[in-house]
This record gives structure tokens, sequence and C-alpha cells, in this order.
């Protein structure tokens, strides 16, 4: 039988997005079903493989995307979106193979599920894009995406810290704005895209929040205390508001967290 973390390492050595996806849910799917083995005898790689598209550049040399309502600019939010979500796979992926053997087969679960869910979401913004004319890699992304993993690869208290608590739960601050936008110019279709994502993401955010307390209800530290370091210490950016609250509040993020972290 295969291990989890043999079948996991494959799907993040998978760089072509659509085989990536069918990858992904393949391993949540044989996991789900107990055909993959609980053992961790294959390391995960520094870096998961890339298509050759998109370019990834540094942030601040990103085009700007102009005014939302003209074509190009709605192709570049999508394309966005789609280059977030498809870097999100390999985020879920690493996380649970590279610590699922020390933090146990629940842990595995629940972030194979996420793997599957934003496979799941990367599919449907690569066809959103394909009703538009477009293709995911026909613009540049952002190329640093995956540094807060690599920042975070060898605690996984860190990662939780950064990955769901801070850079997903970001999302959930930002995603209801962009809705908004899209129902202003008459896209239905994308507006249920981005309702979709948001309410899983509040399910992504509440599992990294669930696990990330359980690592720290042994250190003596409140878990609010053990946050803020690990965010100091590991994200290069700020926590900035506004902050979605109601969301952040139902992935068990309360502003104990992060109100006085924020800049």
């Amino acid at each position: 039988m295969q291990s989890v973390a043999s079948a996991i390492r494959d799907a993040l050595l998978t760089g072509d997005p659509r085989t990536k996806c069918f990858a992904t849910r393949d391993v949540a799917r044989r996991w789900r079903q107990g055909s993959l083995a609980f053992s961790f005898d294959a390391s995960m790689p520094d870096e998961p493989a890339r298509p050759k598209h998109p370019e990834l550049l540094p942030p601040n040399k990103m085009p700007k995307r102009g005014k939302f309502g003209s074509e190009r600019a709605r192709i570049a939010l999508w394309h966005s979106l789609a280059h977030i979500e498809f870097v999100a796979i390999d985020l879920a992926l690493d996380i649970a193979g590279r610590f699922g053997g020390e933090m146990g087969e629940e842990f595995v679960s629940d972030f194979l599920s996420v793997a599957a869910d934003e496979a799941m979401h990367f599919a449907l913004l690569a066809r959103k894009l394909e009703s538009l004319g477009s293709h995911y890699g026909a613009l540049p992304a952002h190329g640093g995406l995956w540094e807060a993993a690599h920042e975070t690869r060898h605690d996984v208290a860190a990662r939780l810290a950064v990955v769901p608590m801070v850079l997903e739960a970001r999302g959930l601050d930002v995603t209801p704005a962009t809705l908004e936008r899209v129902k202003a110019v008459g896209d239905e279709h994308g507006a249920r895209i981005l309702a979709r994502i948001l309410d899983d993401e509040i399910r992504h955010v509440g599992f990294g929040t669930k696990h990330f307390l359980r690592v720290v209800a042994d250190s003596g530290e409140s878990p609010e205390s053990a946050w803020k370091s690990l965010v100091r210490k590991h994200f290069r950016g700020p926590v900035k508001p506004p902050f979605n609250d109601s969301a952040r509040l139902a992935a068990g993020l309360s502003r104990d967290f992060y109100e006085d972290i924020a800049v």
C-alpha cells in the first residue's frame, strides 16, 4: 500500500495545473477510503513543481489591474484569484505531508480535505477565465506566495499561525468586498464562485485554528500570545484591517488574537 506521504509528494511534484487538481483530489479520495497508509516515508520537496506559465514576479513588479469594470481588469482579477488557489493547493498538501506524522490522522484528513477544496476552487476559477477568453498562465502572477511555507517548514505551530490564521484569514476579510464588486457589474456566476470559496475558507481557517490551539495547549502560554509571537517572527508583512470579524469568529479567531497586532 502506498504511503500518504508518498502520494502527497507525487501531487506536489505535479506541475501541470489540471493534472495537479486531479492528483490532489485523488490523494484526498484514497486517504478517505483508507487505501493510503498512515506512513511518512517520503520527504516533502522544498519547492512544489510549477507550470512554465504564469511568469512569477515580485509583488512590486506586478502590473496594475486598472478599473474593475474593464475586461482587462476583470480578467486580471480572476487570474490573480486562480493563482492564489493554485498555490493554496500546494500549501494544504505540504502541511499534511510535512507535519502529518507528528500531528496525526485527523490533521491529515483535515488538510487533505482543504487541498481537495482548493483544487476545486482553482478549477472553477480556471473555467471562469476561459469563459472570458483567457486562461491561467496568460498573465504574470505573484511570486511570493510560497515564502510563508518555506519560512515555517520546520515548525508546525508557525505554519498554522501564518498560513491558515493569517494568509487564509485575510481572504475572509477581502472576499466579501470583491464579491460585491463582481455583483455590481452583473456577474452573478462569478459571485456564486466567490460565495462558495468564502464559505469553504471559513472552514479552512477553522481547521488551522483548531490544530494551533492543540499544539500550543501544553506550552503554558496563552494561544493569543503564542500566535502573536510566531506571526511577528515568521510573517513578512502587516496584519492589516479591515477585518471580517464575524467570519473570523466563526473560524475560531476572536479579536483577542489580532486586534493589537494589526497595522
